[in-house]
């Protein structure tokens, strides 16, 4: 029978646009193929998009507006005033966080995100981050996927949860988790069943239970334990060789 060139082309321009893979088997976002014709878009895949960019608008206004003229630059400076807007360069940066999500590598700088599957940056990244995660904080001081397929993002002394691309809580004081009201420096998810989680700050880290959604009580403990390992650190994630 063969593969429909168009169908796999369409489900890659999905990601390119900033849709994941999701659980519902007749929908195009599928991570199985399964050959469908004529092409169409399920329920699930004009909702993911529409969450992404928005609804149509019913009645748009044929009224052309005419843009807003942007102010003119200092033309005795060379000063770069919006910082913004310059994308991170991967090979001359450091960066805030780095985790796997999904089976896939995230390496996360200020509000730009790189995406490595299979050990190759994947097309249209860096990104910005917001794009798979509305609602995100402009800069990622850890992150971490759970076993339950949560994602979790920290930033200063507060944390956010998604299901997916989808905001479940958050923004929520990292107090009560049971660590201190202090920025998370990095966060590592150990083993394949992804049930040891360390999420480190200031010279000390501690070992996280997302079932209970508290840190173990016999923690924080120093860095010291980590032979080799940097009192400080930016991230941390377990590679595929463990």
């Amino acid at each position: 029978v063969g593969t429909d060139l168009l169908q796999v082309a369409a489900h890659e321009f999905g990601h390119v646009l900033g849709l994941q893979h999701t659980a519902v088997s007749k929908s195009l976002m599928s991570p199985f193929y399964i050959f469908r014709y004529p092409l169409s878009l399920s329920e699930d895949d004009k909702q993911g998009i529409q969450y992404l960019y928005g609804k149509p608008s019913p009645d748009p206004d044929p009224t052309p507006v005419q843009p807003a003229e942007l102010p003119q630059p200092d033309l005795e400076t060379n000063e770069i005033t919006n910082v913004e807007a310059v994308q991170p360069d991967a090979c001359d940066t450091t960066f805030d966080a780095a985790s796997t999500i999904r089976g896939e590598l995230f390496f996360f700088k200020s509000r730009y995100v790189w995406r490595l599957r299979a050990g190759k940056l994947q097309d249209g990244y860096p990104a910005l981050a917001s794009r798979h995660w509305q609602g995100i904080p402009v800069s990622v001081d850890a992150t971490f996927e759970d076993p339950l397929g949560n994602i979790w993002f920290f930033q200063d002394s507060q944390y956010w949860i998604y299901d997916g691309e989808r905001r479940v809580s958050g923004p929520t004081p990292i107090v009560e988790l049971g660590l201190p009201a202090s920025p998370v420096q990095a966060a590592l998810v150990w083993g394949a069943e992804k049930n040891k989680i360390y999420i480190f700050s200031g010279g000390n880290y501690w070992r996280f239970n997302p079932h209970r959604r508290q840190v173990d009580n016999i923690y924080p403990r120093a860095m010291a334990d980590w032979r080799g390992v940097p009192q400080e650190i930016d991230a941390a994630f377990q590679d595929e060789f463990g």
